[in-house]
């Protein structure tokens, strides 16, 4: 049976538009590819701590010399990137914060770039050192952005995945939310279209 990573950063929690494309997301991989394990990852119940400089510390330390308060925050970071590891396909619900991902998301990320273990340093430049596996990114917006210089969410994830190893990465956007009902209803009709058609 496939396993399915969901994670998901709405402070909305559940009722969050990100969240519900989520799940309409996990309702048609269903439908088109049958049953799977999920695992659900929510950052905003269950925020990943911001990364600090003890946290960093306990990275960058040999495996010999880390303390036990290291080496639990690194077991920490291990399981998240487990989590991944056992994922075949990556389902990811973004809203848009001030022009950016969720703080929740990105305090995330920072636990699973790791050196050595995520990505590697060569002559050549970064390589990703995870297997590569289908990323879904549903992004919902207030406003109108992808396709714009505002848009600092898409170039971002898409950056940051594939330096990690994941560049089969597809967004599915829901733009324009706030900007009355006519238009939520349009985009969320096409989002639904969208998913439809990637993941057919």
């Amino acid at each position: 049976m496939k396993t399915v990573l969901v994670i998901t950063a709405s402070i909305f929690g559940e009722n969050g538009q990100s969240s519900q494309l989520v799940n309409r997301t996990l309702q048609q991989l269903r439908e088109t590819q049958g049953d799977f394990r999920t695992i659900h990852r929510d950052l905003a119940a269950n925020p990943v701590p911001h990364l600090d400089a003890s946290r960093f510390g306990a990275f960058l330390a040999s495996q010999e010399n880390r303390d036990g308060d290291q080496q639990r925050i690194v077991d920490y970071s291990d399981s998240l990137i487990n989590e991944i590891v056992e994922a075949d396909v990556i389902v990811m619900g973004v809203p848009m914060y001030n022009f950016g991902i969720p703080s929740a998301l990105k305090a995330y990320f920072d636990h699973i770039a790791r050196a050595g273990i995520t990505f590697r340093y060569t002559e050549n430049g970064p390589v990703g050192l995870l297997e590569d596996r289908p990323v879904y990114v549903l992004a919902a917006r207030g406003g109108i952005y992808a396709g714009t210089p505002n848009d600092s969410q898409t170039p971002y994830i898409r950056s940051f995945l594939g330096f990690i190893g994941l560049k089969d990465v597809h967004f599915i956007y829901a733009e324009g939310l706030n900007l009355g009902d006519d238009q939520k209803e349009r985009a969320l009709d096409r989002a639904d279209r969208d998913i439809e058609t990637l993941t057919a």
